[in-house]
This record gives structure tokens, sequence and C-alpha cells, in this order.
């Protein structure tokens, strides 16, 4: 039986070797297709639409984008306020001071999205030092059906400590009015009635007058909101399919790493402009607002590794291993994402369960977490400072990536531009939000900074997608320049568009060049 052993181990053996083997040859292969070697890499790749592109043509793209946006922008000027606000039927009288209090809502409808309570307090007293003190503050929210029938949101009294603040006066004003307050706030609405029971009976201050407003969205920026999406949507599943159209003539692995990127954002820009938005006036969940906000992080991160990605694989033109080129890049992008979407995560949980939820009061954990998340922005920001002049400066004198640098840190220079302004815009006047999500989607004052903050998004990725994209005629040519008859011919041709001033007449002659051949092939 032994003996029977050594003749069976050598075809196992073997047998294993081979297909270890064949294994390592595939692999090779593989390798090989996604990263081509530096030597045959530029005649390997998909050709773009920017090769062909003269300079006024560039100049016709941006004049395009900026009259795209600036269209979305007038739209914005000209639409209706995004939140609207309403004085709550409410007087305080001796009788009831400081007594629990009912105060009911206006008739809400499904556009109106969310609801805010804020309350301003006047104290019967004239102090010209500012007064800023603590106090237990008590909610309870109640639902009224259409029936009206009263339904408990919330089955219980909520208690939290807020913090008053009043500011100094004049000796000649007998009235000491304080900072506006936000006393509770709906995420979503499930009834077309509120009744909002406030109790104050724990202010020990001379109080004057207590006014309440209530805040909702504006129906009429709803439905545009509504619509504008829709166009968006259609739009951005146009552009992706021409752009995935015209480079079905190519392998994917011919790809450029700007086309793969697009085939990788377009997807995500659909998902940004949220598809399934209306589902949150149709549906009484507050599922559809959690989707829209994890579309928008997840298209938002997307972008910021597009960044680097591209100005670091531009110049690594041999294998892009895991480890060392997308491993680092992933971390430093996940942990903004993971940052984000564990603040709207957090906020929606703590929202469903108390109405008086407020992060930047009740939260002693949101500092810490906002400290991360501007450490993990200013490393990203360092990253792509570092990528970015980096291949400026080592590529800056070669064919083909000097135009396709050029052109990408142009459009995203103005890009981030008008996004700084748009933030600013957003973030600087001191509007009143209580959430983190509600501060990313609704801190707007007026519909223009809505809509130009989208429509830069998405015009922005359209002209991206069709530069990238190759022409009609692109397979030809890419066929003609692998043509050792024809390469110096090409060669001179595309020196000559991207790199003096004489550039009409030789790419006449190399056009006229190149039809003449077709036609003698056809006839052949």
């Amino acid at each position: 039986m032994d003996a029977e052993y050594p003749a069976l181990e050598p075809p196992l053996c073997s047998e294993f070797k081979r297909l270890c083997k064949r294994l390592q040859e595939a692999l090779r292969e593989l390798r090989e297709d996604l990263a081509p070697f530096r030597d045959d890499r530029y005649y390997r790749l998909a050709p773009m639409r920017l090769y062909t592109l003269s300079k006024r043509h560039f100049v016709l793209v941006f004049v395009v984008f900026f009259i795209c946006f600036g269209l979305t922008v007038f739209v914005g000027i000209k639409g209706p306020k995004v939140i609207q606000t309403s004085a709550a039927n409410f007087s305080l009288n001796n009788s009831r001071k400081l007594k629990p209090i009912q105060i009911p809502s206006n008739p809400l409808s499904k556009y109106n999205q969310q609801l805010w309570l804020t309350c301003v307090v006047e104290l019967n007293q004239s102090k010209e030092t500012s007064i800023q003190t603590s106090f237990p503050l008590t909610v309870k929210v109640d639902g009224v059906a259409q029936d009206g029938t009263m339904m408990y949101i919330h089955n219980k009294v909520h208690n939290r400590t807020r913090t008053l603040t009043c500011a100094g006066v004049s000796v000649s004003v007998s009235l000491q009015k304080c900072t506006e307050m936000i006393v509770a706030h709906l995420g979503y609405l499930n009834y077309t009635k509120y009744t909002v029971t406030v109790g104050f009976e724990h202010l020990k201050l001379p109080v004057k007058e207590i006014h309440f407003t209530w805040k909702t969205y504006n129906p009429a920026f709803s439905q545009l909101e509504i619509w504008f999406r829709f166009a968006f949507v259609v739009l951005t599943f146009i552009v992706t399919c021409l752009f995935t159209h015209s480079l079905r003539k190519f392998s994917m692995r011919d790809w450029g790493i700007e086309q793969k990127w697009m085939s990788v954002l377009l997807p995500l820009l659909l998902l940004y402009n949220d598809p399934f938005f209306p589902l949150s006036f149709l549906v009484n969940s507050w599922l559809p607002g959690m989707l829209d906000d994890l579309f928008q992080s997840m298209f938002l991160c997307a972008l910021l590794l597009f960044w680097l990605c591209v100005y670091h694989g531009i110049r690594v033109q041999g294998e892009r291993k895991c480890l060392t080129f997308y491993l680092p890049k992933f971390f430093i992008v996940g942990l903004l994402w993971l940052a984000s979407v564990t603040l709207g995560i957090w906020q929606t949980v703590n929202e469903l369960h108390d109405p008086m939820y407020q992060y930047r009061v009740d939260t002693g954990n949101f500092q810490g977490m906002k400290t991360f998340f501007l450490v993990g922005a200013a490393v990203y920001v360092a990253a792509l400072l570092f990528l970015v002049v980096r291949a400026c400066s080592e590529l800056r004198h070669m064919p083909y990536v000097d135009l396709r640098l050029k052109f990408l840190t142009a459009l995203t220079f103005v890009v981030l531009v008008i996004s700084i302004v748009i933030l600013y815009l957003r973030f600087g006047a001191q509007v009143l939000q209580d959430n983190f999500v509600a501060e990313l989607s609704t801190h707007y004052q007026n519909s223009a900074e809505f809509l130009s903050f989208y429509g830069l998004l998405n015009f922005y990725l359209y002209t991206l997608a069709f530069v990238y994209s190759p022409s009609r005629n692109a397979l030809y040519e890419s066929q003609l320049k692998d043509n050792p008859a024809f390469s110096m011919l090409n060669d001179s041709d595309d020196d000559v568009i991207y790199g003096s001033d004489y550039e009409e007449m030789p790419l006449q002659n190399g056009q006229a060049i190149r039809a003449k051949y077709k036609e003698e092939s056809d006839s052949d």
C-alpha cells in the first residue's frame, strides 16, 4: 500500500501546479489590461472629445456652462421663499401666567414637510446688563386628524433645560426682548393639525409677553423642488445613457481614469437628485428623508474621491495597487462620509422620540464630532493640494495629459469658488435651525440658493461627461493613430493643435488626408 502513494502524488501535484500557473497568468493579464504600461498607455486609452476641441470650443463650453447655471439662478430669484412663518394665535394673560399653554397650529399639508415652533420672550424690566439663565422647559405634542380626533404622537411630557439669553437695553426702554428660542420641531408631518402644550412655570423672571411663531416649508417651494428635481433626474438619466452609448465601441479596460469615474459619478448624481423624493409626500414615514440625506452624502464623498484619484492616477501609468493607491484615499474620504452619515442618522432617531431634541444644546459629544469632521476636511484639502501641485509640475509639458489637467483644474476651480459663495450665503446669516439635517437641506434664504447649488453640481458633471466622451468618429481616428503609416501625421497634428498658434490649416490638411484614406479603404 505504501508503494502506491508515490505513483498517485505526481499527477495531483502537476495538476495543482498547472491550475496555479493558469490563475497567475490570468491575474497578470487582467492587471496588464487594467493598468497598461507607460509606453503604450496613451495609444490604448479610449479617445476623448477633449483632444479634438480647439481654443474657441473650450471657451464655448465654459460659456454654455455659465448660461445654464445663470438660468437656474434667475429662476430661483423669481421663485418663492423657502420658509414661511405665521404667528401663533396666543396672548399671555395674567391669570394664565407661566402655566402650561396650548398652542394649536394652522392646517397643514404634506407640502409643508416639516414644522417648527419658536418663541420670543419679553421681560418686564429695563436693565442695561444682559441676562442669561437656564430653566426647565416642558413640551407635549398632540396630532389632530382630519375628523377632529386627538392623536397622541409623543404620549408623554418632554422636559429639557433651555437657556434664555436677553441682551441689555437702554434705561428709556421698559421691555427687554430675548433671543428667539426653538420650542419643538417635527421632521415629517403625519397629521393636518397639531397642538403643542408648552410649560414655562419654572422660569423665574418677570415675563411680560411670549410671542410664538410657526415655521414650515412654503408649499410653493415644495412644488418647485419636486419639478426641478424631476427635471434633473431626467437630464441625468439622458446624459448617463448618452455617455455610456458613446463608449460602447471601446473595451472597459481601455477607458481612461476620468471615463471610468464618470461611469460611477453619473449614476450617483442620479441618486443625488433623488428619484424617490416624491415618496416623502405620499408615505407617512421618515425613510424617504433619510434616503435623501444618504444619497447626498454618497455623491458628495464620491466627488471628493474622484478628485483625489484623478490627480494622482493621471501620474501613475503603471499598476494602481489597492493598498497603496486606493486605500489611503478611501480612508480619508470615508471618515468624512462616516461623520456626516452618523450625525444624520443620530439626529433623525433622536427627533423621532423627542421633538425637543437639539444637537447643539443636548449633545455633549457634538463638538467632538464637529472637530473630527474639520480635522478630516483639513487632511483632505492638504492631500488634494499636494496631488494637484505635483501633477501640474510633473506633467505640464506632456501632450494630452497637460490638456486634461488644465481643463479639469479650471472647471473645478470655478465650481469650488461658486460653491464657497453659495455656502457663505447659506450659513453666513443667523437663521435658526435646530438640527444638522435641516441645516444642510433647508438653510436657504430663497429658492435661488437651492437651485444654484443643485444646478451647479449637475451642470458640472454634464460638462465633464461631454468633454470626456468620445466623438462619433473617435474609433476611426484611434485606428489611424495606431497605423504606423499615419502615426507621424497624427502626432504633428496634435502638436500643432495644442502647441502652436497656426492651428487651422494643418488641422484641415490632416482631416483631408484622413478622408482620402477612408475613401480608398472603402473602395478596396
